[in-house]
C-alpha cells in the first residue's frame, strides 16, 4: 500500500511536472488478478482496485493500517467499472454488482472477498475512510440512483451526478461517494471549480478510452494542471480546486471524507479570480 503525503499549497507550487504527478496522481489501479491500494495521510483516505479473474481477491491488510483487518476501524464504498458483472461477498454473503452498482460496506465486516462472473470483466473500483459507527452493507443498483442534471450545454458542461453514498441515500459515517457523466458534446467538470476546506476528495477518471483529460488543481489564484488518462485517479487536498475536461467522453467518480458529509458545502471558486 503506498502512503501519500500532502504538502503544503505553498510548497505545491515548487514541484516540477513529475513531482506533482508523483505526489497527487495514482496509475495503474487496476491489475489482472490484484488488489491495489494507496493511503492518503489528509482524512486518512484510501483508494484502490480489485479486478478479480480465477481465485477470488480480499481487501489488503497491510501494517499502514494499523489494524488486524481492513475494516475494523473502516467504512468503504465499492463501485463496478468494469464491463461485466462481479461478487463481493461480506461475511459470506454474495452481493452481484452490474456495472456501476454500488456496494457499501460497514465497519467491522472481517471477511470482504471480491469475484469475478463468467461473463465479462469486473473492475471493482473502491475508497474508505475511518468509521466510528456501524451501518449496514447496502447495495444499490444505478437504475435505482436519482440523477441529478446539472450545467449548460452551450457552455459544454451538461452533466448528470449520481449520488450513492450520501445523507439522502445509503448512510455512512463519514465517506460521501457517487459518479459524474456528460451528455454529448460537453467535457467540462466542475467549472466553475471549487474548494471545500472540510473535506479530502478523491476523483476517478474512466471510460476515456484514449482520449486525456486536464484536471486542474491547486489553490484558486495558482493553479497547476495534471495530464490524466483512463482508469487514473486524483488526490485532491481540501485547500486545492478540482475541475477539468476532456478531448472526449468520460465519467468520473467522486469520493470525499473529512468534517461533514454536506454535498453543498464548499467554498466557490469564480472563473474571474482564477490564475
Amino acid at each position: 500500500m503506498k502512503l501519500h503525503y500532502f504538502p503544503t499549497p505553498a510548497a505545491t507550487n515548487t514541484l516540477s511536472t513529475e513531482q506533482l504527478r508523483e505526489t497527487f496522481l495514482i496509475g495503474g489501479l487496476f491489475r489482472l488478478g490484484e488488489v491495489i491500494a494507496h493511503y492518503a495521510d489528509l482524512d486518512r483516505m484510501i483508494c484502490g482496485a480489485a479486478v478479480p479473474t480465477g481465485a477470488p481477491l480480499g481487501l489488503p491488510t497491510d501494517k499502514e493500517l494499523g489494524t488486524s483487518f481492513f475494516l475494523e476501524r473502516r467504512e468503504i464504498g465499492v463501485l463496478n467499472v468494469g464491463s461485466g458483472a462481479g461478487v463481493v461477498r461480506v461475511g459470506g454473503i454474495a452481493h452481484t454488482l452490474s456495472t456501476l452498482d454500488c456496494l457499501y460496506i460497514g465497519l467491522g465486516e472481517k471477511d470482504v472477498v471480491f469475484e469475478n462472473s463468467p461473463a465479462g470483466q469486473a473492475q471493482f473500483y473502491f475508497v474508505s475512510t475511518p468509521a466510528h459507527a456501524k451501518h449496514p452493507t447496502v447495495l444499490v443498483r444505478r437504475a435505482e440512483v436519482s440523477a441529478a442534471p446539472i450545467g449548460d450545454a452551450t457552455k459544454a458542461n451538461r452533466r448528470t451526478i449520481l449520488k450513492y453514498i450520501h445523507p439522502g441515500g445509503i448512510k455512512s459515517c463519514q465517506l460521501v461517494l457517487g459518479f459524474t457523466e456528460f451528455e454529448p458534446g460537453s467535457i467540462w467538470n466542475t467549472m466553475p471549480p471549487h474548494t471545500h476546506s472540510r473535506r479530502t476528495e478523491i476523483y476517478l477518471y474512466f471510460d476515456l478510452g484514449e482520449n486525456i483529460a486536464m484536471h486542474f488543481m491547486g489553490e484558486p489564484q495558482a493553479t497547476r494542471h495534471l495530464v490524466v488518462r483512463d482508469r487514473e485517479a486524483v488526490l485532491s487536498p481540501a485547500w486545492s480546486i478540482h475541475c477539468g475536461v476532456g478531448t472526449g467522453a468520460y465519467r468520473f467518480v467522486w469520493a470525499m471524507g473529512g468534517d461533514n458529509q454536506v454535498f453543498a458545502d464548499m467554498d466557490p471558486a469564480p472563473i474571474a479570480t482564477l490564475k
